[in-house]
């Protein structure tokens, strides 16, 4: 099992490590709903150093990237990143991603732990234009530093106006006395923040700093299921659960990351999925009484026939009811639509509303 560079200072902190993605990770510290509500009112830190950078260069390498991904990575000036998907040619997805313009020529690629080694295998064997790529992941560590008073928090860290960088817009700059830091304004929690990247030799004075910076802001450091609960929350796909192999971008309500203007991997089978309507759909759903939902449930419908399964679920700490999301025929889709789901020997009703869960 792989060690991020901060396992040690996990463990030091009586962090609960579970094994996650090949990696030896975090899941909490003082408890998940403590470490959830910190980050919807405070700021947490998060270490998702087993996430995978791939570092695409050269002349082609926006030609790979339009080839390989669904979004419109033409669209990126530097300084700018973009969420998007790896389409695979039967109608599923390889990965979800977020690509960032570092430079004219130079894109970085964050993708997910679990998928390192696929992700790397798929985008080499579409790089028939000579781009050149470098997998990171073994180098690179990196920090989600989250919630609404991360700005203020980590603004005496760095020269930059952190405030400045808008959504989805980064800059490489100074942050906890190391220079030419990824400082990006992207994250998995809806609650705002950063996303830190940096050397895994530079990444422990980081997080002293951070948590230094952060003392008088009551920061903490955040596990890997406050980050699941946060993310539900705001109806953000997780990889392995609500996309797959087997689900297309267009039923998992990621049209808007998937764009016509260009060809891309399976992209005609795909407009063509989006001209006629998929036969299904991911919904969100909340419980109308007590339960709660998990990944693997049954929804069934009023007679008890199955129409779909939970594919992430939990009791949301901020909105203290369950929560979920799973894929339905069309049918069941519209906002408003009763559905049952099925915990244990009850089927217990749920309505489908719109995203996110969190309106913070």
């Amino acid at each position: 099992m792989k060690n991020t560079a901060l396992t040690q200072t996990h463990i030091a902190l009586g962090a609960k490590m579970v094994p996650f993605a090949g990696y030896n990770m975090p899941v909490q510290y003082e408890g998940v709903n403590a470490e959830h509500e910190t980050v919807r009112t405070g700021v947490g830190v998060f270490d998702v150093s087993h996430m995978g950078e791939f570092l695409i260069e050269g002349p082609n390498a926006l030609d790979l990237i339009q080839k390989v991904t669904s979004n419109d990575a033409s669209k990126l000036a530097i300084g700018k990143a973009q969420y998007s998907c790896l389409p695979n040619e039967n109608g599923g997805i390889v990965d979800d991603l977020i690509v960032y313009r570092i430079k004219e020529e130079t894109y970085l690629l964050v993708v997910n732990a679990s998928n390192i080694e696929k992700d790397w295998n798929w985008i080499s064997s579409k790089n028939d234009v000579g781009a050149s790529m470098r997998n990171l992941s073994e180098d690179y560590s990196l920090l989600a530093i989250q919630g609404p008073k991360a700005v203020e928090a980590m603004q005496s860290l760095s020269s930059h106006d952190l405030s400045a960088i808008n959504f989805y817009n980064f800059i490489v700059g100074d942050f906890a006395g190391i220079e030419h830091v990824i400082i990006s304004a992207t994250g998995y929690t809806g609650s705002g923040g950063f996303e830190i990247y940096c050397k895994n030799s530079e990444v422990q004075q980081v997080w002293d700093r951070v948590f230094e910076a952060g003392a008088a802001y009551g920061i903490k450091p955040i596990g890997l299921a406050a980050r699941d609960t946060l993310r539900l929350e705001m109806g953000y796909c997780l990889y392995g659960n609500d996309i797959d192999d087997a689900t297309s971008p267009i039923e998992a309500g990621l049209g808007w990351i998937t764009k016509f203007t260009k060809e891309f991997t399976n992209s005609e089978a795909l407009a063509d999925e989006k001209q006629r309507g998929p036969k299904r759909k991911l919904i969100a759903f909340e419980i109308d009484e007590r339960g709660i939902p998990r990944h693997g449930y049954d929804i069934v419908d009023g007679q008890g026939t199955k129409i779909g399964e939970v594919t992430s679920g939990t009791m949301s700490p901020s909105l203290n009811k369950g929560i979920g999301l799973g894929y339905v025929p069309i049918i069941f889709a519209e906002v408003g639509s009763k559905i049952n789901i099925q915990i244990r020997k009850n089927a217990i009703p749920a309505t489908v509303v719109k995203l996110p869960f969190y309106k913070g």
